[in-house]
């Protein structure tokens, strides 16, 4: 954590939506932020959710995306993955504000008489807001604080937000400034973008007391003079402060398409703070080789948290989609991912099981939760250990692996796992006894084991292989574990345990030898959570290479 300092000054800039929620307002903000590092400032970003939960940790993937897990064990939005990857540096809790955390300090705080009887109004919530924000950057002696407004402007979950933006920018006039990232829809019938939505969208925010020092326009087509004109006019913001943001193959383009525009040169002449050299070589080359030309492979992710109506998501395994892209670029292969529905999975006769699994170079179980799916994900698994395909189980992967191996392989076929069964006469997998008694209370939100835990692998094992080091330390969570009575026989007949945590000697990895399979592991922890783009993590990096290698078999 960087050095505090006595003379904490920071400079605040707010990152607003309009017009239509998911226009990709978390790239903008970590994009400003990459650059303005690059810049050589230390910059942090804070994201302000609407919703009234704790955190996102009991929130359906389908529902608001993958819930990104901190190193601090902090279940966010998706929105902190997106800014550890941009930025390469750690999110924690103080990033991270809900109006639930908010309305529960202030009500707390009032309760304890921490406000000498004063009725509590709003103007109280903001300043609780305004706190949050202040001390995230406080604690990594930020001096520049980015904070994301989540939602778009004219919803009244988020008006306490705003309004407290409002509120720091008339208590530190040249220390506040405002980007509005909005929406050009370009109607099929019409052929061209319009900007009468972003119109509104502005005209909500002066109503509020906010004029945005720029706009971003977000668009399916570049941004021509004649819609700069419109904004410039109509929205009062200088037309070199309108910001193109078209559509672009991959959403690490978006710094340098913000470089080439001098965006950061404008947002630091703004804030009155001097323009340094840019420096995002590394960066430009990582955009290099991804747009090169590389062998595909197939990898299929079994999961079920895959499709809301008739529409597939991305988003429930959002983490898990960059940590393969990310590990594709040192492998240099293109992957394309097969998303298989694990439900419909177990539905299939075994021919057609044959038919979606055969093609794949790698398969990957990732986290889920409960029994809805898990005999189509064993299906998988199984069909990966028998005909030698690359697996990566992930935390509930890693545990089904162990139940798909007891059953298949030692023949308990009434094998399980206590979530899905808890009266399974042989549960290789169980819930330990401190987690019995925090569900026995229903205290479900944040109790599971979470965040960044040491492990000791075993050498001579693939994992050892591919971290090279005895000890590492990954992100977890979950409830249930390996179960260890049952250590002893799974490793006579041929299951390895390679690596176990340093604290409480819980199983943490799990593979089969290369006699058995050439490529078969899995973890407890959540490697994906700490992958970034110019640091792809090492067991997908592995993952891929031996998917590369089956591909070309």
């Amino acid at each position: 954590m960087p050095q505090k300092t006595s003379s904490f000054s920071p400079k605040f800039i707010f990152v607003s939506g309009g017009v239509l929620s998911s226009l990709g307002k978390g790239i903008t903000t970590a994009s400003i932020a990459f650059l303005l590092k690059a810049r050589g400032y230390r910059v942090t970003i804070v994201k302000c959710e609407n919703y009234l939960n704790i955190d996102s940790g009991l929130i359906n993937p389908i529902e608001h995306g993958d819930p990104f897990l901190c190193e601090d064990g902090t279940e966010t939005d998706m929105d902190l993955g997106t800014y550890e990857k941009f930025l390469d540096q750690n999110m924690s809790r103080n990033n991270f504000i809900t109006m639930g955390q908010i309305y529960k300090t202030v009500i707390d705080r009032e309760r304890a008489f921490g406000y000498n009887g004063e009725d509590v109004e709003m103007p109280h919530v903001c300043d609780e807001i305004i706190r949050r924000i202040t001390e995230a950057g406080k604690n990594e002696n930020a001096e520049i604080i980015i904070t994301e407004l989540g939602g778009t402007a004219g919803e009244y979950l988020n008006v306490l937000y705003y309004e407290a933006s409002r509120i720091l920018e008339y208590r530190n006039n040249e220390k506040v400034i405002h980007i509005h990232v909005s929406y050009l829809p370009t109607p099929p019938h019409i052929g061209e973008p319009k900007t009468k939505p972003t119109q509104l969208s502005v005209q909500r925010l002066n109503s509020m007391g906010i004029q945005p020092d720029f706009i971003v326009a977000r668009s399916e087509t570049p941004l021509d003079e004649r819609r700069r004109e419109r904004f410039a006019l109509f929205c009062n913001v200088k037309p070199d402060h309108i910001i193109a943001n078209p559509d672009v193959p991959s959403v690490y383009e978006v710094p340098l398409l913000f470089a080439n525009q001098k965006f950061d040169a404008k947002i630091l002449k703004s804030l009155h703070l001097p323009t340094k050299s840019l420096a995002i070589a590394p960066w430009k080359n990582m955009i290099k080789s991804l747009k090169a030309h590389h062998p595909s492979v197939k990898i299929g992710v079994i999961g079920k948290y895959l499709a809301t109506g008739e529409y597939q998501l991305r988003d429930s395994y959002a983490a898990l989609y960059d940590a393969i892209q990310h590990a594709a670029l040192p492998v240099k292969v293109t992957p394309e991912i097969h998303w298989i529905n694990s439900e419909k999975l177990e539905k299939m006769a075994s021919e057609e099981v044959k038919k979606v699994l055969e093609e794949l170079d790698g398969i990957v179980v990732p986290i889920g939760w409960g029994s809805r799916g898990v005999e189509g994900k064993i299906i998988a698994i199984e069909y990966a250990r028998t005909h030698k395909i690359p697996y990566l189980g992930l935390c509930y992967g890693m545990q089904l692996a162990v139940v798909e191996f007891a059953r298949n392989v030692l023949g308990w076929k009434d094998a399980q796992s206590q979530e899905v069964d808890p009266h399974s006469p042989h549960p290789v997998v169980h819930m330990i006894p401190t987690q019995k008694r925090i569900l026995e209370n229903r205290a479900y939100g944040g109790t599971m084991r979470l965040g960044a835990w040491e492990c000791k692998l075993k050498p001579g094992t693939l994992a050892h292989s591919i971290y090279g080091k005895d000890l590492i330390s990954e992100r977890h969570r979950h409830r249930y574990e390996f179960n260890d009575e049952y250590a002893e026989e799974l490793e006579k007949a041929g299951l390895v345990i390679s690596g176990r945590s340093v604290k409480e000697n819980l199983v943490e990895m799990i593979e089969l030898p290369p006699s058995m399979h050439p490529f078969f592991i899995g973890t407890q922890g959540h490697p994906e959570y700490k992958s970034r783009p110019l640091k792809p993590h090492p067991m997908f990096v592995a993952f891929m290479g031996a998917s590369k290698k089956k591909r070309s078999a």
